[in-house]
């Protein structure tokens, strides 16, 4: 269905919009975009506007490897195409709202790198199978700043978990991005400083996969723009200090039928289908780390007691699992995987989540006994990749992602994340040390 640019363009005029900020996530989860002014809409954004292929190939460093679009393509363009269902006002900067672009071939094809389409992929194939998928996240994230060439955080009292107000926002800065984020009706609800000094979580409502990924997406971009505006970076580095506790990125998430009645209970036991989405992730687990954990910092999050998993395992309110599934029942049924970091491409993870879920279902899968207690001690269940480069050997070796996902998306990934290992280990004198590096600074904090 083609959308209606004279009618969008004097919708948003009538709410004094004169620059949309067309927005879409690249490859390794980092916004791209280009502000389009209202007034030329409809030529504006008749055949686009279009971006160069290279951005799905260019790393954080801004160099271009080789892939779709790239170099040894002669840098061609994808076209964009405005989802009218994603615009949201930017009250921080009046005369300005976010709207999302989906990316297509010049010939009007699926754009194979857009992490987006790749979402999109796998949902329609639970479509096929008659079931919506419905995800709630959970992220974490530090607001810093540079002291002496050195990223800081921006508080350094310890013990303030749960905690809001002066004692834990003495310039107001998480409240006004909290009072800003629910300007823009992405649905966040709630928010308070974590375990971490100058750690923050902010919870948004669950819904459909590809709306609530899409907020998840908007609602990490503006965090970071509303923090440089007050002097911040924010970033949802796993783990950008040593001793302090990591940021995560916990997806909760569940399947509907048509009419939206919940399908992960019988009872209050869970369903043939829940069980088999369990099975499906713990038999996809370490090739899933490659999208779950896309840094070489991420691992440096994971291990025993830390409250992220270290073994591809499951249990009923168990925090120290892979899969928890949380107490409630009935159409409160879910399951939350907590091996996710907080620099994940929204995108990618809930694909892949979901695809090894899917997986599960088809094939009818059967889970392992749930682990029970403090599960970091029970050695039954397989270690999860201990490296970022396992992880990606793993995701090589797995089919089922560029099956459901698209080839040329997880190609692209494995492409740009196997340079980051490349030019991690050149730089760095000891690449299995646990601390965290300049480099790894240097090459996230700023984009994650």
């Amino acid at each position: 269905m083609s959308l209606d640019l004279s009618m969008l363009r004097a919708q948003l005029q009538s709410e004094n919009i004169d620059i949309l900020r067309l927005v879409y996530a690249d490859v390794l989860g980092i916004p791209r975009s280009k502000d389009l002014v209202v007034s030329q809409m409809e030529k504006a954004a008749a055949h686009g506007p279009a971006f160069c292929q290279g951005v799905w190939v260019t790393t954080t460093r801004g160099g271009v490897l080789d892939g779709h679009g790239s170099i040894s393509d002669g840098l061609s363009d994808f076209v964009s195409r405005i989802d009218p269902s994603t615009i949201r006002k930017l009250p921080w900067e009046p005369g300005v709202a976010y709207a999302i672009v989906d990316a297509f071939e010049p010939n009007g094809d699926d754009n194979p790198v857009a992490p987006r389409t790749a979402l999109q992929r796998v949902l329609k194939a639970y479509e096929e199978v008659g079931l919506i998928p419905v995800i709630g996240p959970e992220l974490e994230f530090y607001l810093a700043k540079q002291e002496n060439d050195e990223w800081v955080r921006a508080l350094h009292r310890t013990g303030r978990v749960y905690t809001t107000g002066a004692i834990v926002d003495p310039d107001g800065t998480f409240l006004y991005i909290l009072r800003m984020l629910d300007q823009m009706e992405i649905g966040v609800f709630a928010g308070n400083h974590e375990f971490a000094p100058a750690q923050y979580e902010i919870n948004l409502w669950h819904g459909e996969a590809l709306e609530s990924t899409d907020r998840t997406f908007l609602f990490k971009t503006a965090i970071k723009d509303i923090a440089v505006r007050r002097g911040y970076n924010a970033t949802f580095l796993g783990k950008p200090w040593a001793e302090s506790e990591g940021s995560g990125f916990h997806l909760h998430f569940s399947v509907v039928d048509a009419k939206g009645k919940n399908q992960m209970h019988s009872g209050e036991e869970l369903s043939e289908v829940a069980n088999q989405m369990i099975a499906g992730i713990l038999s996809h687990a370490n090739a899933l780390t490659a999208f779950t954990n896309p840094t070489i910092n991420a691992f440096k999050r994971l291990g025993p007691d830390t409250l992220a998993p270290s073994r591809a395992n499951w249990g009923y309110d168990n925090r120290a699992t892979l899969l928890r599934v949380p107490p409630e029942r009935g159409e409160g049924t879910r399951l939350e995987i907590r091996i996710g970091d907080g620099a994940a491409n929204p995108y990618l993870m809930v694909a892949s989540v979901l695809a090894a879920g899917l997986d599960g279902i088809k094939n009818k899968m059967t889970p392992n006994k749930a682990a029970e207690g403090w599960a970091y001690v029970d050695e039954s269940d397989p270690l999860l990749p201990l490296t970022f480069t396992a992880a990606l050997d793993a995701l090589d070796l797995d089919p089922l992602f560029a099956d459901l996902m698209g080839p040329i998306v997880v190609s692209t990934h494995l492409t740009l994340k196997r340079d980051e290992i490349e030019r991690y280990e050149a730089e760095v004198s000891d690449p299995s040390t646990r601390e965290i590096t300049a480099w790894e600074l240097e090459e996230y904090i700023w984009d994650y």
